[in-house]
């Protein structure tokens, strides 16, 4: 049995065993980037892919899930989350080689793990991924990418457990794959992914990964408490530049602003709640909107609900 941490409290659906950790009440400001945000209803530290699709399939249907990552391209509303909040912990850590070509990833690896061992097993091709601040199944889910590359165009296969406890492997011509967005079906939750890249020699990757941390660097708001990319490019245009020309530039709602360095990042500098940061997220919107005419979409997931 696992454990479940937090006061007892009255819930209308019954909570399934558990192998891992069920935490109650679990604040989720200091799991993500923003460091801003309510508390889940139920935290779930599942301990391996079994003790997941387990638990999803003995829970009620009702009962809202969703799955957290790193917590850099999201905004966790102040009145917290219902249902049920997944975190993939060091047990979807994992990154296997299965060939000269391709590495199985657990679904909580992170863009730098997977690059490195990558880079130390002589495959290239997935360098791009170092620079994306989150994890394997965020990558899968929302076709992360950066510096002219896609997760679509080195995934070969990723395995899900959908909502209802069912583990299933999806082919990459499965998942439907546009401009940072899948049809991964709803609920489901990725626990690992396969990519192919090429062989290559370490210190040939070394470089270029070198090269995307340094234009990192160089371009972003990095160790601030950000959420990422914040808008999506719309087709033919840059979000940055678009925020730039209509004067958003250094914005400032409390302590929620536009980043100076970077205007397609928002920023906490120091207290801002998130409806601070939403709202300031809107305003960017509307201005643009006026001046351009694009209508931006948000890339930063927004869930929970208003305080």
């Amino acid at each position: 049995m696992g454990q479940i941490v937090g006061l007892e409290v009255s819930v209308c659906y019954a909570l399934p065993p558990v192998r891992g950790r069920l935490t109650h009440g679990a604040p989720l400001a200091p799991l993500v980037w923003f460091k801003s945000g309510g508390a889940a209803e139920w935290l779930f530290e599942p301990a391996d892919a079994d003790d997941l699709s387990n638990f999803l399939f003995a829970l009620d249907p009702a009962v809202p899930v969703m799955g957290l990552g790193l917590g850099s391209n999201m905004i966790v509303r102040d009145g917290g989350v219902s249902g049920v909040v997944v975190r993939l912990g060091k047990a979807f850590a994992t990154v296997e080689q299965l060939d000269p070509t391709m590495l199985k990833c657990g679904g909580g690896a992170s863009g730098i793990l997977v690059s490195s061992k990558a880079r130390d097993a002589g495959i290239g091709g997935v360098e791009f991924l170092r620079s994306i601040p989150g994890t394997v199944g965020g990558f899968v889910r929302m076709n992360g990418g950066a510096y002219g590359r896609e997760t679509k165009d080195v995934m070969v296969e990723c395995e899900v457990v959908l909502r209802t406890g069912e583990r299933r492997t999806l082919s990459v011509a499965d998942l439907g794959y546009t401009y940072r967005h899948s049809e991964l079906p709803r609920g489901a939750l990725v626990i690992n992914a396969t990519f192919r890249g090429h062989v290559d020699e370490p210190a040939v990757i070394q470089i270029e990964m070198d090269r995307i941390a340094a234009a990192r660097e160089e371009s972003q708001p990095l160790r601030t408490k950000t959420g990422g990319s914040t808008f999506k490019n719309p087709e033919g245009h840059k979000a940055w530049a678009l925020i730039d020309a209509a004067g958003c530039r250094g914005l400032r709602r409390g302590d929620a602003q536009v980043s100076e360095k970077h205007c397609n990042f928002l920023l906490n500098l120091g207290n801002a709640a998130s409806a601070d940061i939403e709202a300031l997220g809107e305003e960017v919107r509307a201005k643009v909107k006026a001046q351009s005419g694009v209508e931006l979409e948000w890339e930063i997931q927004r869930i929970g609900v208003m305080k």
